[in-house]
């Protein structure tokens, strides 16, 4: 089951492998929620059953990867790969905090949502990688022959360590993403005073589960936007999808367009500035105060044809 590679002196090399051998791509490996376990109580999946073609379970290689073990794919990954990756969940009775964790190493294709809301370790990819991808950028690659992404969530709470980025830079504690990509639940969890800019457009989920800073896209987003939102500031430049706001709990939401249908769907409380939205109740449009007018001054936005939502 396990191998162990020594080619260099660095402890990524050191760590034991997990090899999982695919003859057509399985979703979900490597991924910490098991598919969002507590939504379908292991109906989807769950972490005893075993990975096609292989005598572990997709427990056994998550539980390796917690204990800072690598894993290779020898093969394609499916849809959801290292999903939630660096989490320790307490739905399964861990802390809920971010965790060290290894490396994932795919020796070929990478089908869609791949790490979504990670926070630590990297992914290592050989092939080609289906957008939209998650909570990650690249950088120039420890590991000659593979691409290598980091969680952008990551890199704000601590720091480069030595990577270099692609298509991203850092000005103090301002992050700025123009790498040309479509991305999913860009800054997860981020729980530091930092700013992520996201050039161009994304996709499900921007700002889920985020505590502190502020993430601004400058263009759409998609569904769930601010999902879970426990603290911070999410912005977003034009229009979002449906269910923005969904289980919001505190922190701001700006839309500088239509927040979409089923805005604010169970959200507990904060604040959603938006110039259009079709709330569920008892979320209803309000007129602007004072003090909201002048968070939108503040995040460079004239306040004429917002509306609040509460």
């Amino acid at each position: 089951m396990f191998k162990i590679f020594g080619r260099k002196s660095d402890d990524k090399w050191e760590r034991e492998f997990l090899e999982i051998e695919v003859t057509e791509p399985v979703d979900c490996l490597g991924d910490f929620t098991f598919n969002f376990h507590w939504q379908h109580k292991g109906e989807k999946l769950d972490p005893s059953w075993k990975i096609p073609g292989n005598d572990f379970t997709f427990g056994e290689s998550v539980e390796h990867l917690k204990r800072n073990g690598n894993i290779r794919i020898n093969g394609d990954a499916g849809h959801r790969l290292a999903s939630s990756m660096g989490v320790d969940l307490q739905y399964f009775g861990g802390t809920g905090k971010d965790m060290d964790v290894g490396d994932i190493y795919v020796e070929g294709n990478v089908d869609t949502r791949m790490g979504i809301s990670m926070t630590r370790g990297s992914i290592f990819v050989k092939g080609k990688i289906k957008e939209p991808m998650g909570n990650l950028v690249e950088v120039i690659s420890d590991v000659k022959g593979y691409r290598q992404f980091r969680s952008i969530t990551d890199i704000l709470t601590n720091g480069l360590d030595g990577s270099k980025l692609i298509g991203c830079q850092i000005i103090g504690r301002k992050f700025i993403i123009d790498d040309g990509t479509v991305k999913d639940t860009i800054g997860a969890r981020l729980d530091v005073e930092a700013e992520i800019v996201k050039k161009g457009d994304v996709d499900l989920s921007t700002g889920i589960l985020m505590r502190k800073g502020t993430v601004r896209i400058n263009g759409n987003a998609g569904k769930n936007t601010g999902a879970l939102l426990n603290g911070g500031t999410v912005i977003i430049g034009g229009n979002t999808d449906d269910f923005t706001a969904i289980d919001m709990i505190k922190g701001t939401i700006i839309v500088n367009g239509n927040a979409g249908k089923f805005l604010a769907a169970n959200k507990k409380n904060g604040t959603i500035l938006a110039k259009k939205g079709s709330p569920i109740p008892p979320t209803e449009e309000k007129t602007l105060l004072s003090s909201d007018q002048q968070i939108l001054i503040a995040h460079g936005f004239n306040p004429h044809g917002f509306k609040k939502y509460e």
